[in-house]
């Protein structure tokens, strides 16, 4: 069987770095000084600075962890809620740990992130068919479903299980509409329903949002998809995987946020399973990639991504950016690099939810003799 030390990597010197035990490992708790709620700012200083190929324990929180308070809160995610008042929630949804600096990425070059092991930080969370969900116009109705990891394998609890169970749903009536960060609905304001019968939902613990700071001055206040990184919601972002991004400002500036439990590709309904979880990641400045978009790589795969208003640009551009790293990086030429994404890649929509759409683009690192 073909292991993945043999295959054809996307970075050779992220693969020299990350081969090696990291020099330093650091801590990074979600705590009010280390988060920003609902927006990138590309001048924020950096919460911590890092040297090439060490390794960060880092925490992120979830911003449904208020679905559920009793189950998805502890006295670290009160003490965040405390700080940050419901009027200074924003001007988007999600928290961010970070910014990162890592020493050696420069304008130009790339980082890689490593996502070694995720754990959860209670075994609770949450999803929401939302406003913004695809078929809201049908439902016509909030509504949130608490799941509850399962343990039942003997799983420790400081781990994931393979599966989480929904524990029960709720219609979200504390307000005209699901429309502030944060919002806690406590057990006195929830009408709650079991679910209409037992499923096991298989846990792909993952960042729904991570990247870099752009360039430029603009603060980004939805933190949409987009070259950066942003809110990519490829729940494929998880243990295992080294995603790599263009670097935009000195220092790359990486940070991480929206952790889910599971989701599907498409995130139709709204959210993900939304939970708090802690995770350890490597960190390494690499400048032998032409890089102009996320990509991700696997033990199995490589995965380009696109972003647009709708998911004809979204997929355009996932498909050009596979072109450009098959040419690049395998030596295709461009008719040959078209012929194989349409025989060999696999396409799919990433999410459907944000106000810019996502797609991706995946192919086996195997089939490269």
């Amino acid at each position: 069987m073909t292991t993945a030390t043999s295959l054809l990597a996307l970075s050779p010197q992220a693969e020299r770095t990350f081969s090696a035990p990291a020099a330093s490992r650091h801590a990074l708790p979600a705590t009010p000084a280390t988060v920003r709620w609902g927006a990138i700012d590309p001048t924020a200083e950096p919460v911590l600075e890092v040297a090439s190929g060490d390794a960060v324990a880092l925490e992120a929180v979830s911003h449904h962890a208020g679905d559920a308070p009793e189950l998805m809160m502890d006295a670290g995610l009160d003490a965040i809620w405390a700080a940050i008042p419901e009027g200074e929630r924003g001007p988007g949804v999600h928290v961010l740990t970070g910014p990162v600096a890592v020493a050696g990425a420069r304008p130009g070059g790339a980082v890689a992130v490593r996502i070694g092991s995720m754990a959860p930080r209670v075994p609770y969370g949450s999803n929401c068919a939302a406003n913004w969900g695809l078929l809201y116009d049908t439902y016509g109705k909030e509504r949130v479903t608490v799941y509850e990891l399962d343990h039942s394998d003997g799983t420790p609890a400081t781990e994931f299980p393979t599966v989480a169970r929904p524990l029960f749903g709720y219609d979200f009536t504390s307000r005209a509409l699901y429309d502030v960060p944060g919002w806690r609905t406590p057990a006195s304001a929830r009408i709650e329903e079991p679910f209409s019968r037992p499923v096991r939902v298989p846990v792909r613990p993952h960042f729904g949002l991570m990247g870099v700071q752009p360039g430029g001055g603009e603060v980004l206040s939805s933190i949409p998809p987009g070259v950066f990184g942003g809110n990519v919601d490829n729940w494929r972002f998880g243990p295992g995987a080294t995603v790599f991004y263009p670097v935009f400002q000195e220092g790359a500036g990486v940070y991480w946020g929206d952790p889910h439990f599971a989701q599907g590709d498409g995130e139709v309904c709204g959210t993900a399973i939304e939970a708090s979880a802690n995770a350890t990641v490597r960190l390494a400045a690499v400048e032998d990639l032409q890089l102009r978009a996320p990509m991700l790589e696997t033990d199995t795969h490589w995965y380009t991504h696109g972003f647009g208003a709708d998911l004809d640009a979204a997929a355009r551009m996932a498909v050009e950016e596979m072109i450009a790293l098959l040419r690049w990086r395998v030596g295709l030429s461009a008719d040959d690099a078209y012929s194989l994404c349409s025989v060999a890649m696999d396409m799919g929509v990433t999410q459907v939810v944000d106000g810019t759409l996502g797609a991706h683009c995946g192919i086996r690192r195997d089939i490269f003799l």
